[in-house]
């Protein structure tokens, strides 16, 4: 029988009561040279996918007790994506409009996410500097001037950001690992996180490590090193949501240990590491933070245990890291292509025939070079291609056909590439149909692979 006078409820009231509580998982495959338990803490599985989610809604919480925050006004803020995105989740349920400024560095999936959720962006050019007018530190800034009832909400040095991690980050790590935590790795951005969060862990133990991890590009790690901002440190960099080039006041640089810089490549291939072997689709920060503890892990013991966070995921970098002609194009993906193969064979001249050639003066040539696939060029473009296969069944059936022109058994085609194709995409276009794969190299000359080269070079 149905009950109907339950006296409790296991629906939450909105949204926002999902943020935190966060699991801790093991990372086994990724961190096996690691001598400790490596965990993870992954916030995307906060209800805005990141880690933001947590101080976005402390920010707003505390504007509203300051009264700086009335109905009906709007929320501005500089964000890379993921504050903008726990900020709007807070602005839905509330009641508030949101203005978001970004750099046109963030990946393209984090600002369309910002407007499926009811958000204005605004991009602004990255390489410049935080108090030039085009920056978005600068852009916010003003528009928070200018805007009728509205909050600028300076992640960077709104210190509530920092409460947000000392009031739950912290108080979650310690209660999850029953107060083994050793180490605490997280990257290095506005500072809430690492700062909130060490500011707890160390008040429980002052022995826990904290680790921040840093990208070439920012002066953090030299401000933490010798207190100096130095500009000179300061260059594009790619990776996203961490490293800085100025320092936000949220830090408290006496509860870090330690500052470590990782390189873009680095940060990226380890994210798609930790996909593929643990099964976490995280973003870019995770790859770059698993990194920076690979560079630390002669410190550790086997009786360590170590948490890192895993900040937000996969899906807001799969048009960048997550895509290999990105990866490519920054030199960041090891894979061979067919320049590689190409390389490999050494300076061989591909053969060809043109469509006047007799059939017999092919079958020649595939004899004499050992080969299986000829195209067939006409001034110097493909118009057509001969194969072993194809010309045995011709002629089989029609010994006369040795005497004929080219043209008149002619094959389609093979697919043209570019130089740079991955191994694995050339793979995919040559079957029983297309038994080659043509591309021209930088000079403009064309070059030819075969399912044989394809299958030595993944063997190799």
């Amino acid at each position: 029988m149905l009950q109907t006078n339950v006296s409790f409820s296991m629906w939450l009231n909105n949204i926002l009561e999902t943020i935190g509580n966060t699991p801790l998982i093991k990372l086994n495959k990724v961190a096996k040279d690691i001598p400790a338990t490596v965990l993870a803490k992954v916030d995307y599985f906060n209800p805005g996918n990141s880690i933001k989610d947590r101080m976005a809604l402390k920010m707003v919480e505390v504007a509203e007790k300051e009264g700086k925050l009335k109905p009906g006004g709007t929320i501005i803020e500089g964000t890379s994506g993921n504050t903008g995105m726990g900020l709007a989740l807070a602005a839905c349920v509330k009641g508030y409009k949101c203005i978001f400024v970004t750099t046109d560095k963030q990946s393209k999936e984090k600002a369309d996410i910002l407007k499926a959720v009811g958000a204005e962006v605004i991009v602004c050019p990255t390489n410049v500097l935080p108090e030039d007018p085009r920056s978005y530190y600068s852009v916010a800034k003003r528009l928070g001037k200018e805007i009728p009832n509205s909050m600028y909400m300076n992640q960077y040095d709104n210190l509530a950001n920092r409460q947000a991690h000392y009031e739950t980050t912290g108080p979650e790590i310690w209660e999850q690992t029953e107060g083994k935590i050793t180490h605490f790795v997280c990257t290095a951005g506005t500072g809430g996180t690492i700062t909130g969060t060490a500011m707890y862990l160390k008040e429980k133990n002052p022995n826990i490590k904290v680790w921040a991890v840093d990208v070439y590009g920012s002066l953090l790690t030299k401000y933490f090193k010798t207190g100096e901002i130095d500009m000179n440190e300061v260059h594009p960099y790619i990776s996203e949501g961490f490293g800085e080039d100025f320092v936000p006041q949220n830090y408290d640089m006496s509860v870090i240990d330690e500052f470590v810089q990782v390189t873009d490549k680095d940060g990226a291939v380890m994210a798609r590491r930790i996909a593929k072997e643990e099964g976490l689709f995280c973003g870019y920060s995770a790859g770059s933070c698993l990194q920076g503890l690979m560079l630390l892990k002669a410190s550790l013991t086997k009786d360590d245990v170590v948490v890192c966070v895993f900040h937000d995921h996969g899906s807001r970098y799969v048009g960048k890291v997550y895509n290999d002609q990105w990866m490519m194009e920054r030199g960041f993906l090891d894979v061979k292509t067919f320049k590689d193969i190409i390389n490999g064979r050494g300076g061989q001249k591909l053969i060809t025939v043109a469509p006047d050639h007799t059939v017999a003066a092919a079958v020649e040539l595939m004899k004499k070079y050992d080969i299986e696939q000829i195209p067939v060029l006409k001034d110097g473009e493909l118009i057509g291609s001969l194969s072993e296969s194809g010309l045995f069944q011709k002629i089989f059936s029609n010994p006369e056909l040795k005497d004929a022109s080219v043209s008149s058994v002619l094959e389609h085609a093979y697919p043209v590439v570019d130089f740079l194709t991955p191994v694995e995409k050339i793979g995919t276009l040559i079957n029983k149909e297309n038994g080659a794969v043509l591309a021209k190299d930088e000079k403009g000359d064309y070059h030819i692979i075969t399912k044989y080269d394809v299958i030595q070079s993944l063997t190799k």
